[in-house]
């Protein structure tokens, strides 16, 4: 009898999770589950500043999400983390950067992989720029912090807008084996994991977690028709004759989408040869493979009045449904990166190394973090995201390695004044490749590899930083501590790019390496120096309470657009391909509370930044090149949160928050118009083609002014030796643009999404059978968008046509069983 994989899948864990031997001693209850069942408010935990402490000691904007919670909700990916963070926003986009990560208004665009993320990640201590790290997943996660506002001092680089801190855990003092098995009802996914932990020898501490998934169906539904993409041989065309023309078909792509595949392992080493010295040790890896780059691709808004996409001759709707093809087989045959077939897809696979090392000293801690990750991600897209017969197919390999050391020490003295010093190094590269076919271009004297590329490209930046850093803590009077640092960064970045082929047919508007004009080959050398200071006054006036101001401001350098265009239109490529540096400065006032005798967390918080140079990306359709633009802006408001644990409840956890945020443009005057804009609706053209409008205090991309959350947790015992639990939570946003360019079309409307999970246990979660459910409203919500290519026209004109609105569109509503065994 043939077993498939998934079955094997499911049926391991669960019979794996029979076939372990008991460590002989009962799981630990967590100090979480003590205080739930004595009733009040469990302390959380982070290190925000580097160092453990209460999250109501510090004065930080950070949102912190218990391993308990992580749990509960399956919180086990950036976007995931999202859902669950009300002015937090990240969109997956299947190519560029591969993600928009957008917190407080403040984000990065997605259309440039040259580009670093203003919402930057770290992974136990190490920092990971780059939007690629979307495609990961995490599991087995401590905790996870998102700390809001600029974050020079203590998080590595580039966060300009905040941090996304994930720690994973590490083995502790006693055996612990964890076997958990999962199926999600509408993508059809199979989920197994498995975790074993404990001590090797009295120092010695090893921890092994592995994480797998099948997903026989999907998210999305793709809907299309065959298609005929025809090609004429652009030499016989020019000779005068009719390009001999082939029809090759391209069939849809997969019904059910993303069809996820995926792998997760981690490696922990822990020594503990003394009570000062710690060395952890990390090994991971990572495997993701979907059927369709760009699954999550939604055209919500169609520019013709009729509703009806230009392109495709599909209604546009708010729903999970796509319309793309695969590329023609007889082309991907020989296509580079192409699958033999044409199959879409995305694969993303990364390693990384991560060693963390603590020596305390009497009143010295010395820490260090050592860290080398590398991912590559492949992909076939159908790159009008749309298909029709005059498609557009694209595939990239692209690879990204990155070495860092960062080392720093802090001081415990008992005296009123305490140091941080410390400093970064890391060395990145950046490879990246990318065809291109269109226009139903071909040339039968190519090589078989190139014969239906329009346009290939080829780049890479090489990138050096060095970073010192430090902080002094003065206790100026009992309870009134002020903090001061500064950061200062000195990076290089070498970056090198060329189209290496371009069709005859496209040679008047993509720049041939060997253009005779010189410019075919773009190398740039670009170095970078900023000093980041950061002032903190807080006052403790008594227990419980907490007020902080503080004076913050934060760099992101500048870059290389990879992926851009040398477009023959443009007299200077240089320029077209870099650009500069992301500054924020700003103010930030806030009171942490504790009320209530430990049963009620109230606070409040105030901020306003200033961006300069704030890094935007768009096609500059007229000269066909991707540029990188720059804007000043300003992201204010004002965030309230609480969480209420009454003791004569126990178990009952109410929490909720509502943020005030008010993000515009103070300085775009030249942005560009968006597809389709007309005079009467503010674009201009200027010289020629070039059109363009004032932004000046205009929305910024996916900034809604109010959102905010409301939750209710509850977990009681039923009868001896059992527990049931249940969890409420929603997550609401008013409207925003989803364009980064006044796009009015653009406009994701107001909505809310609703999230709740129901748990049966033994007591001392031994096992537990649990239902999580995410979205159950079933609310289609974009996150990021791009025009439509191929759609929309006549942009600076009276007569133009806006282009149809392409969102990356959320997970809709999704059910999943999950049962745990532990011993």
């Amino acid at each position: 009898m043939k077993i498939s994989a998934k079955s094997w899948l499911l049926a391991s864990c669960i019979l794996g999770s029979a076939a372990i031997v008991p460590a002989g001693a009962a799981h630990a209850q967590d100090a979480a589950q003590d205080a739930a069942s004595s009733g009040g408010l469990e302390e959380i935990i982070v290190t925000a500043r580097k160092r453990e402490e209460s999250v109501q000691t510090v004065p930080v904007a950070v949102m912190a999400i218990s391993e308990k919670v992580i749990q509960q909700r399956d919180i086990t990916s950036i976007e995931k983390i999202a859902a669950a963070t009300p002015n937090l926003n990240v969109g997956r986009a299947s190519n560029g950067s591969g993600a928009q990560l957008t917190l407080r208004g403040i984000g990065s665009s997605s259309t440039s992989i040259g580009i670093e993320q203003s919402v930057a990640v770290v992974v136990d201590g190490a920092y990971y720029g780059q939007g690629r790290i979307i495609n990961e997943g995490f599991f087995d996660l401590k905790r996870v912090e998102v700390l809001k506002g600029p974050q020079a001092l203590f998080f590595g680089k580039n966060a300009t807008a905040g941090v996304i801190s994930l720690a994973t855990n590490d083995p502790g003092q006693d055996r612990e084996f964890i076997a958990r098995a999962a199926y999600e009802f509408r993508s059809r996914q199979y989920q197994g994991e498995l975790i074993a932990s404990g001590p090797l020898t009295d120092t010695l501490g090893l921890r092994v977690a592995v994480r797998g998934s099948l997903m026989d169906g999907g998210y999305y539904r793709n809907v299309s028709v065959n298609r005929t993409y025809t090609t004429v041989d652009i030499r016989n065309l020019l000779a005068g004759g009719s390009g001999n023309p082939i029809g090759h078909v391209a069939t849809p792509a997969p019904e059910r989408q993303p069809g996820e595949k995926e792998f997760l392992g981690r490696v922990t080493l822990k020594y503990t040869p003394t009570d000062r010295l710690s060395m952890v040790l990390k090994g991971s890896y990572n495997y993701n493979h979907v059927n369709n780059s760009s699954w999550n691709y939604v055209a919500y808004n169609c520019g013709l009045a009729s509703g009806v996409s230009q392109l495709t001759g599909y209604a546009c709707g708010t729903d999970f449904v796509t319309h793309q093809n695969n590329m023609p087989a007889d082309i991907a045959a020989n296509f580079p990166f192409a699958k033999k077939d044409g199959a879409l897809y995305n694969r993303y696979r990364s390693w990384a190394i991560n060693s963390a090392i603590t020596y305390d000293l009497d009143n010295v801690t010395i820490s260090s973090v050592t860290n080398y990750n590398t991912n590559n991600n492949r992909w076939t897209c159908a790159c009008d995201f749309q298909s029709s017969n005059n498609g557009t197919w694209a595939t990239e390999n692209s690879t990204w390695k990155a070495f860092s050391q960062e080392l720093r020490a802090q001081t415990a003295f008992d005296g009123p004044i305490n140091l941080m010093v410390g400093g970064l190094y890391q060395k990145t590269k950046r490879d990246f490749d990318q065809y291109v076919m269109f226009a139903g271009l071909r040339d039968d004297q190519a090589s078989p590899a190139n014969r239906f590329v329009a346009s290939a490209k080829t780049s890479f930046t090489d990138g050096e930083t060095a970073a010192l850093f430090g902080q002094v803590n003065w206790e100026l009077v009992d309870k009134l501590e002020l903090a001061g640092g500064v950061r200062y960064t000195h990076e290089t970045k070498k970056s090198f790019f060329t189209q290496p082929y371009n069709n005859l047919g496209v040679q008047g508007i993509f720049r041939d390496r060997n253009d005779p004009d010189g410019l075919g080959e773009v190398r740039a050398n670009q170095v970078f120096n900023d000093w980041s200071p950061e002032v903190t006054l807080t006052w403790k006036p008594q227990q419980g309470i907490l007020v902080y101001g503080a004076y913050k401001t934060a760099y992101k350098s500048g870059g290389f657009s990879n992926g851009g265009i040398n477009s023959k239109f443009s007299n200077d490529p240089l320029a077209d391909l870099t650009f500069n540096p992301e500054k924020a400065r700003g103010f930030e006032a806030g009171i942490k509370t504790t009320l209530a005798d430990n049963q009620l967390r109230l606070n409040l918080v105030g901020f306003t930044y200033a961006y300069d140079d704030l890094q935007v990306d768009f096609f500059n359709s007229p000269i066909f090149a991707f540029q990188t633009l720059t804007a000043n802006a300003r992201t204010k408001g004002v965030e309230v949160d609480f969480e209420f644990a009454p003791r004569n409840v126990p178990g009952l956890n109410v929490h909720g928050s509502v943020n005030y945020t008010h993000a515009r443009y103070t300085s775009f005057p030249q942005a560009p118009c968006y597809a389709g804009q007309t005079p009467a609706q503010g674009c201009t053209l200027i010289g020629g083609l070039d059109a363009r409008q004032n932004l000046n205090g205009r929305p910024l991309s996916v900034a809604p002014e109010w959102t905010g959350a409301f939750g209710v947790g509850y977990e009681t015992p039923v009868s001896d030796g059992y527990k049931f639990g249940l969890n409420v939570d929603t997550r609401f946003s008013s409207s925003y643009l989803a364009s980064g360019f006044g796009n009015p079309f653009s406009r994701q409307g107001k909505y809310a999404v609703l999230d709740a999970g129901v748990r049966f246990a033994a007591e001392d979660d031994n096992w537990q059978i649990a239902v999580i459910g995410k979205n159950l409203t079933n609310r289609f919500v974009v996150t990021g968008v791009v025009d439509g290519p191929s759609t929309g026209g006549g942009t600076g004109t009276a007569g133009g046509i806006r282009a149809d609105q392409l969102g990356f569109g959320n997970l809709p509503r999704t059910v999943q069983v999950q049962v745990t065994k532990r011993f």
